[in-house]
């Protein structure tokens, strides 16, 4: 029996352990938020506060110059960012991103691993999160960063 009150936590902790449940479940998340589902990104694990999502090289995410496309990348690092908020917010709030800065750093070319950790949020009371997520490269080079800042509500 899942451990947790969160809704999208006990759908992790539900299926992540299955053979295929991990893309099963990032197969589901596309399906709901079909842009995100775009670059048909993998949760490979997930907990309150923290999210890390990988994204494999291949011709849908690809630019002209042969790499990881820099929106395709600005996805991943959403997905992730917002992996990690909702993970750690209680079923009775609800969020929207106000902004979000993407630095890149490098060309990105293989298999890419967002990751991010934030506070749980406690309570769905009004108020500002600051969310930063970093995507490297097999070789663990850091290939861009994100922030976002994220309007946490009650919901309605």
């Amino acid at each position: 029996m899942p451990s947790t009150t969160n809704a999208l936590l006990r759908q992790w902790e539900n299926v992540c352990h299955w053979p295929l449940g991990k893309r099963l479940f990032s197969f589901m998340i596309g399906v709901y938020i079909p842009y995100t589902g775009s670059i048909s990104a993998k949760v490979v694990e997930l907990k309150s506060g923290y999210a890390r999502v990988q994204l494999r090289e291949r011709r849908k995410v690809r630019n002209h110059l042969n790499s990881i496309h820099a929106i395709a990348l600005a996805n991943l690092a959403e997905f992730t960012g917002n992996l990690a908020v909702v993970a750690g917010m209680p079923d009775d709030a609800r969020f929207i991103v106000k902004n979000f800065f993407i630095e890149y750093l490098k060309k990105a070319r293989g298999t890419l691993t967002g990751e991010c950790t934030c506070e749980a949020i406690e309570s769905n009371a009004k108020r500002d999160v600051e969310v930063k997520i970093t995507i490297k490269n097999t070789d663990g080079e850091i290939v861009a960063t994100a922030v976002m800042q994220t309007l946490i509500g009650p919901k309605k």
